[in-house]
């Protein structure tokens, strides 16, 4: 075998796992967006729903209490909306902070292809 046909095959696999990864990469960005665009979907129907919802008991609460305790139940609503707002905001932040990284499948084929080429053991736990 000659030398030029063994560097094109290699060249061949080089490119062909290149390829690969790359169709990897774009598949799991793919997935990532499908599934970022429902969670944003849901999230503003979520939300859509629940601003009315909280409207409408705000606004019976304040019905209710209008001739007796007025200020008293409104202050108590925005105390309780203000921690709930405080323990959503809490909540998001803590989800952003220990989510996986973006791609984390086709980073760990490529730490593994860089073990690979520097004939280094493959760790099959990353």
């Amino acid at each position: 075998m000659t030398i030029s046909a063994t560097v094109g095959r290699i060249g061949s696999n080089l490119l062909a796992m290149v390829r690969t990864r790359l169709e990897l990469a774009a598949l799991e960005l793919q997935e990532e967006t499908h599934r970022l665009i429902g969670y944003l979907a849901w999230g503003v129907a979520a939300a859509f729903f629940a601003v009315v919802a909280v409207l409408l008991a705000i606004l019976f609460v304040l019905v209710l209490f209008w001739d007796t305790h007025r200020l008293l139940a409104i202050g108590v609503m925005t105390g309780l909306f203000a921690l709930l707002g405080l323990l959503a905001f809490f909540k998001v932040r803590g989800d952003l902070v220990t989510r996986p990284p973006l791609m984390a499948a086709t980073l760990a084929e490529l730490r593994k292809d860089a073990q690979a080429v520097k004939g280094e053991p493959i760790d099959e736990q990353q």
